[in-house]
């Protein structure tokens, strides 16, 4: 039997979380080898294991493999979370997108200098309100079912979840005018493997606080 699944990241969420997610969606048991230390990533580079010298990096399958989206697809095909054919499929790509660009932004926020923070969140909240909430909304009522892409839960509804979620600890009534995504996040969040990975003392990352920001800059020189 094969071993968990391990990633290799920081202690926080970052690009790794989305990752965290799938696998916990999936019901995939993992484990962490947290980077703490500027020496830890420069470990890992010269040890040949980042192709790219980046993170993120899961050791899966006999594989190390890096790149976030490289990453996510391979589990979401290998776990059957990637639709039924080709078409399906470039649906979840898309729906995918559009979180990732979303969740960019929000990822970017702590980042930002202290004058421009709330100019970043105004933007975040009119851009996750204009141009891809509503994206999801209409999906769900014009598709008609409780899932994005067929009638099953794939990758895009895990993504959208997590995209949400991230969102409303920016603004908690984000979702106000969009009832159906009030309702996509109920039924998604009660997934078993999703609603365990939701409850206190899972391997899910709570928001970066200063602390987490500071370690960051100083591992990765930004």
């Amino acid at each position: 039997m094969a071993g968990k699944p391990k990633l290799h990241y920081t202690k926080g969420r970052g690009k790794m979380e989305s990752i965290r997610w799938l696998l916990a969606a999936a019901g995939v048991e993992f484990e962490e080898q947290f980077i703490e230390t500027k020496e830890d990533l420069e470990k890992l580079c010269k040890g040949g294991v980042l192709m790219f010298q980046q993170v993120p990096l899961v050791e899966i399958d006999g594989m190390k493999m890096v790149q976030t989206r490289a990453i996510l697809s391979y589990i979401a095909a290998k776990y059957n979370l990637y639709g039924k054919d080709l078409k399906e499929r470039a649906w979840i790509d898309m729906y995918v997108e559009g979180t990732t660009d979303l969740m960019g932004m929000i990822m970017y926020l702590p980042l930002q200098p202290a004058d421009t923070k709330d100019k970043h969140l105004a933007l975040i909240i009119e851009r996750a309100t204009t141009r891809y909430f509503p994206v999801y909304e209409k999906a769900l009522k014009d598709h008609g079912y409780d899932y994005l892409v067929g009638n099953k839960l794939s990758w895009a509804d895990i993504h959208l979840l997590e995209a949400i979620l991230m969102t409303e600890e920016c603004k908690p009534d984000v979702l106000s005018a969009f009832p159906l995504l009030q309702a996509f996040k109920g039924r998604i969040s009660n997934v078993p493997t999703i609603k365990k990975f939701l409850q206190p003392g899972s391997q899910r990352k709570p928001p970066p606080d200063d602390k987490y920001i500071a370690a960051v800059r100083k591992i990765f020189n930004v």
